[in-house]
């Protein structure tokens, strides 16, 4: 998200990643992406590959242990210590070159259509498909959606200038979009003098050119030489400016910025982790982002509940109360109402409240946009508590299911054990209470910052409703839960 052209950032940090030895030099070449897309694309082929002709016994099977078990237990580490690097390295975003030389017409994504409605929309129906197919348990399910990812991926850059599958609809991108504000990377800028008397903006219009092209600017320190042409690169696919860029939020950390940029004035700064939740203009105060974050806190919740005993119960009330028989309506109702539905209410009510607790009168709009930053800490604590229990409980089984898919014996006894049932629980209970101590924190701040002396009644809604996730969530995962994708062996 950005501000006004005119209000340039500052660096978010002192340190820049990518000024550091190798890891700096391998991040800025030019084909430093692709380096990092080229091994996942090729795990993905093997996903695919192991879903069509692999055994269908999902603890067995590439397409479902690695991403459904083992990737989303390390993407939220990884989210949570160094930022967004799997769409950094996704290898969706591969035929993004080859579709930028097939462009149908240079249009943009319909602007009715920029928001996070769709993306939301992406959400419901991805946790609502991986549970009424069994995703999880069938891997020539799970190859489809793979291939769909791909395919979903060109056509959108083939026929749109900016990556709107990667902005504005891609699930996976919009996880981590929201999670990586908490990460403690950023884009940011040198000097903000030389990005406004830079003539180019290639951060966001990108170097590339059919034919050469030359020109000079006036930056300060002097004139410097900038050179389009073939071997140039994008700019910023989901068209963020460079200085202005105050937040995570749709920064896919693709470096094209950098490359692109003729001055060397752009970096990935170490930042203070969630740095923009302290930030209120980092933040728009609109309703699809407000609702994305409340919504994503939910759907974790709801999602781990699909995997309790519960669930089961519930489902038969409603089969018995309103005879429903669908296992599609039955999943979109749990899912509608309590990852959607159940939010948005509580999220109004919590906004109505502070109004009328306090005397400063704010939009009802941007009261909730004001607190919705609290909810990022405790809902990826959700999150994290969740996957991390599918992969603790079995962190190493990915070893005999890649030995049988080289066709070798899968030694199954040395490596199908889980984790102490102990240490999974210490962990569940450290995010959620770290989170939640840290959403509370941040909830604090902002109703010290809007109402001052009516700080404590305006901040009452927003901490009960943090307290009832946090206690909903440590209750879920005080449950048993479905060990699903995984195949342990005593």
């Amino acid at each position: 998200m950005t501000s006004s052209h005119n209000d340039l950032y500052r660096p978010p940090g002192l340190l820049d990643v990518l000024r550091l030895p190798l890891i700096g030099r391998l991040l800025c070449w030019r084909w430093g992406r692709l380096a990092l897309q080229v091994p996942l694309l090729a795990a993905a082929v093997l996903l695919v590959i192991d879903g069509f002709t692999g055994p269908q016994l999902a603890a067995r099977n590439l397409a479902t242990v690695a991403p459904w078990v083992h990737f989303r237990g390390f993407a939220v580490l990884v989210l949570l210590l160094a930022g967004n690097l799997f769409c950094m390295a996704c290898p969706f975003t591969l035929p993004r070159t080859l579709a930028k030389r097939l462009s149908l017409g240079g249009r943009r994504f319909p602007r009715r259509l920029r928001n996070k409605w769709i993306a939301i929309a992406s959400l419901f129906l991805l946790f609502v498909t991986y549970e009424a197919l069994d995703l999880w348990a069938s891997p020539a399910l799970t190859a489809w959606l793979i291939v769909a990812y791909f395919v979903a991926s060109f056509v959108l850059e083939v026929v749109f200038t900016e990556s709107a599958f990667c902005k504005y609809i891609c699930p996976l991108g919009t996880f981590n979009f929201v999670y990586s504000t908490l990460s403690p990377t950023q884009i940011g800028v040198y000097d903000p003098d030389v990005c406004r008397a830079c003539a180019g903006k290639e951060c966001i219009n990108g170097s590339y050119s059919p034919t050469p092209l030359v020109r000079l600017d006036d930056i300060p320190g002097g004139q410097r030489e900038v050179r389009h042409g073939p071997q140039g690169t994008p700019g910023c696919g989901t068209l963020l400016f460079a200085p202005q860029i105050e937040s995570n939020l749709d920064c896919t950390m693709c470096l094209d910025c950098v490359r692109a940029c003729p001055h060397d004035n752009v970096g990935l700064f170490v930042r203070q982790p969630g740095r923009e939740l302290l930030h209120p203009p980092a933040w728009p105060k609109r309703w699809d982002v407000s609702l994305l974050v409340m919504m994503l806190a939910a759907l974790g919740l709801v999602n781990a509940f699909g995997m309790v005993p519960p669930v089961y119960e519930l489902q038969r009330a409603l089969i018995k109360t309103f005879g429903i028989q669908s296992e599609w309506l039955l999943i979109g109702l749990i899912f509608g109402v309590g990852g959607l539905l159940l939010p948005t209410v509580l999220a109004l009510l919590a906004g109505v409240l502070s109004r009328a607790l306090t005397r400063k009168k704010l939009s009802l709009r941007h009261t909730v946009a004001a607190f919705t930053p609290a909810f990022v800490p405790l809902g990826f604590g959700v999150w994290f508590a969740h996957y991390g229990f599918h992969f603790l409980i079995a962190p190493l089984t990915i070893i005999p299911v890649i030995q049988e898919f080289l066709g070798q014996p899968g030694d199954w006894a040395a490596f199908s054990g889980a984790a102490d049932s102990i240490l999974i629980g210490l962990v569940q209970v450290a995010a959620l209470v770290l989170g939640f101590l840290w959403s509370l924190a941040l909830a604090n701040r902002t109703a010290m910052r809007l109402y001052r002396r009516d700080a404590v009644p305006g901040l009452l809604p927003w901490a009960l409703l943090l307290l009832a996730l946090a206690f909903a969530a440590g209750y879920v995962f005080s449950l048993p839960m479905e060990m699903r994708g995984s195949l342990l062996m005593g």
